[in-house]
C-alpha cells in the first residue's frame, strides 16, 4: 500500500530507540522527511546514523518548555514546516499508590501528558499551514484499562486519552486530525526497567512469557513494527476521515467494550 507521505515532514519525539525509532524508520520508508528527538546525545546520534543519516536528530528534553519550543522551531525551519507530529516520548514509572511520591507523580505527568501538550501547542502554527496535518499520540491501553501495578500510567494516560479527544474536537474544523495509538505489551528497552523492579529473579523471556500468558489473548508481546505500521497509516491520506479515535495495538489486551 502506497501511503503517499512523500514530501511531508514528521517530527517524532522519543525517536532514538524502541517504538519511536521504529516509527521514524517506517515514515522514512514511506517517503516522509523525519526529525527525531531524545534526551541523550549519543542515542540521538546513533539513531540518526543507523537510519543512514536520512533523519535530522535533535537533543531535547520534552519536560523543558523552552527546549520544546526550540526543537519545533528548528525542525520546521530545516524542513519548511511540520505536517505530522508523533508524540511518543514517555517512560515507565511502575509502582502502586503507596509507592509513588509527589515527585514521581510530577515527573510522570510531565513526561507523558505535558510533553504532548507542549509539543502540540508548539507545532500548531506549522500544522495549520500543512495541507494534511496530523497529530498522533502514543498512549497505553491502561488509559481505559486501569491496573494498580501501573498506577501512575493508568491515571496519566487517561488524561492523555482525553487530551486526544478534545484536541480532535477543537481542531477538526481546521482539518487537523488527532488520534491516539494505545499500546499494550510491546518489547522496548523500558521493559527491562520494569522487569528489574517487579521480577528481578526472572529472565526477560520468562518475564515476558508470564505477563503475556496472564494478560494478552494472543499470548505474546508485540513488536515495535506492529505499532509503527498503524502510525504510518494514520499519518497518511488513507486515514483522512479518522480523527478523535483511540486504536489499541495490544494483542486483545484491555477488557473493555
Amino acid at each position: 500500500m502506497k501511503l503517499g507521505l512523500s514530501g511531508r515532514h514528521a517530527l517524532v519525539t522519543g525517536g532514538s530507540k524502541g517504538i519511536g525509532y521504529a516509527i521514524a524508520a517506517e515514515l522514512l520508508a514511506e517517503g516522509a522527511a523525519v526529525t527525531i528527538c531524545a534526551r541523550t546525545p549519543d542515542e540521538v546520534a546513533a539513531a540518526a546514523k543507523s537510519l543512514d543519516g536520512a533523519v535530522s536528530g535533535h537533543v531535547c528534553d520534552v519536560t523543558d518548555p523552552a527546549a520544546v519550543e526550540a526543537l519545533v522551531a528548528a525542525a520546521a525551519a530545516e524542513r519548511g514546516g511540520i505536517d505530522i507530529l508523533v508524540n511518543n516520548a514517555g517512560g515507565a514509572h511502575p509502582g502502586g499508590f503507596e509507592d509513588l511520591t509527589d515527585e514521581d507523580w510530577k515527573r510522570d505527568l510531565d513526561v507523558k501528558l505535558f510533553s504532548q501538550i507542549r509539543c502540540t501547542r508548539a507545532a500548531l502554527p506549522h500544522l495549520r499551514r500543512s495541507a494534511a496535518p496530523r497529530v498522533i499520540n502514543i498512549n497505553a491501553v491502561y488509559a481505559r484499562y486501569p491496573d494498580p501495578a501501573f498506577f501512575a500510567t493508568s491515571v496519566n494516560r487517561a488524561a492523555c486519552h482525553n487530551l486526544t479527544k478534545v484536541l480532535a474536537q477543537q481542531y477538526g474544523p481546521e482539518q487537523i486530525l488527532v488520534n491516539s495509538v494505545n499500546i499494550g505489551f510491546v518489547v522496548t528497552p523500558q521493559w527491562e526497567n520494569i522487569r528489574a523492579r517487579r521480577a528481578p529473579s526472572l529472565t526477560p523471556d520468562e518475564f515476558f512469557a508470564k505477563l503475556a500468558a496472564e494478560e494478552v489473548p494472543l499470548g505474546r508481546f508485540g513488536a515495535v513494527d506492529e505499532v509503527s505500521g498503524l502510525v504510518a497509516f494514520l499519518a497518511s491520506d488513507r486515514a483522512s476521515y479518522i480523527t478523535g479515535t483511540s486504536i489499541d495495538v495490544a494483542g486483545g489486551m484491555g477488557k473493555y467494550s
